[in-house]
């Protein structure tokens, strides 16, 4: 079984509190949410969400803090764009 490389951000000190499973999916969700418009990007978010509370992840408020100061760290500017219009959304729902 081959295993993917690792984005360089899950390897960041910020992020080495945080347990490899959560990483993990958080790695799949960002991987997931690239490249898509605000209609796929909601149409792939949610189910992504039922799956993190159907595997009992949750992550506090310090963990979401870190793991995003750590993508942005290793962003381009187009991921970065991606990433604030992510969370703009979050912050109205």
């Amino acid at each position: 079984m081959e295993k993917k490389e690792r984005p360089a951000w899950m390897s960041d000190p910020l992020v080495k509190d945080i347990p490899e499973k959560k990483l993990d999916f958080l790695g799949e969700m960002f991987e997931e949410s690239q490249g898509k418009n605000q209609r796929e990007l909601m149409a792939s978010l949610l189910p992504m969400m039922t799956r993190a509370r159907q595997e009992n992840l949750s992550f506090s408020p310090r963990e979401m803090t870190a793991a995003i100061a750590a993508i942005r760290k290793y962003s381009s500017e187009e991921e970065l764009k991606q990433i604030d219009n992510i969370l703009e959304k979050t912050k109205k729902s």
